[in-house]
């Protein structure tokens, strides 16, 4: 097993070490793996990373609270995005690694979109999958406020996995939090075209590839075109037959990493395998 040692993480304040696992593997051009907010095991790259490992090193770290990394016990915080990617470039300054391209799903996206305007010397290229821009998910309230309170709303089978991938005794926190967060970013919004980035998406100068399906349910109308209204000159692709995790959907997986093999081997200059 792989783990980064951090001094600390605005994640889990007030503690430290904070122990992060990860995965690495490959040789080649940085490229980290952002997962979203169910954690990598519920929609793993695997695909993507034996696809692009001849040509990339890939680096899936487990944000604090996920997988084996150390465990967040208090509620997480409505910014707790902004906190991901401190997170993330600690991790990335423990692995001496200076600049990084990044494939980001859901929370992993809004993550990796952060990163692309706070920290932009960092960062050689975005992919953005399942992409947020909305602070305010009106299609997403219910479900939110189920999670929130009832986690097990989601079936047995599940939860099962839940348990599986995210501990036992863990899952049911996770998971309520993660909601809650959600809950509590929409009740600070100033309004229903709030975006979670303050304004500043439009500042990201790097290369950006948005892979989205066309079914996510967690997508309100017009989130996408407003997106891209921000970064017009990012490179859009919605897929008809995908739903929230195209790169895990086994009708559109291996759609999905090619487009994004293209993709970095313009934005890195690296070759990329056939797949």
């Amino acid at each position: 097993m792989v783990y980064s040692l951090l001094q600390t993480s605005p994640l889990l304040p007030g503690t430290g070490p904070v122990k992060i696992y990860l995965r690495d593997q490959g040789q080649g051009p940085p490229l980290f793996f952002l997962h979203g907010g169910w954690g990598h095991e519920m929609y793993p790259f695997n695909r993507q990373t034996r696809a692009l490992a001849a040509d990339y090193r890939c680096v899936t770290p487990d944000r604090s609270g996920y997988g084996r990394s150390l465990q967040i016990v208090g509620e997480l915080p409505p910014d707790f995005h902004y906190r991901a990617a401190i997170e993330t470039l600690s991790v990335m300054d423990s692995l001496h690694v200076e600049r990084a391209s990044f494939w980001g799903h859901s929370d992993g996206a809004v993550i990796a979109a952060i990163l692309g305007f706070t920290a932009p010397e960092r960062v050689s290229g975005l992919i953005l999958e399942a992409f947020h821009y909305y602070r305010q998910k009106p299609a997403s309230k219910e479900f939110f406020e189920a999670l929130a309170d009832r986690p097990d709303v989601l079936g047995a089978e599940l939860c099962e996995r839940f348990a599986r991938v995210l501990g036992a005794g863990h899952w049911r926190h996770l998971i309520t939090t993660h909601a809650k967060a959600w809950i509590e970013m929409a009740g600070e919004s100033s309004g229903p075209t709030d975006d979670l980035y303050g304004g500043r998406l439009h500042e990201i100068s790097a290369p950006v590839l948005f892979i989205h399906g066309a079914l996510d349910p967690r997508t309100e109308p017009g989130e996408m075109d407003a997106a891209h209204h921000q970064l017009p000159r990012a490179e859009m692709h919605i897929l008809d037959k995908a739903s929230h995790s195209p790169h895990s959907e086994i009708a559109v997986a291996d759609q999905v990493t090619k487009i994004a093999a293209e993709f970095l081997k313009a934005s890195t200059g690296a070759e990329y395998p056939q797949v």
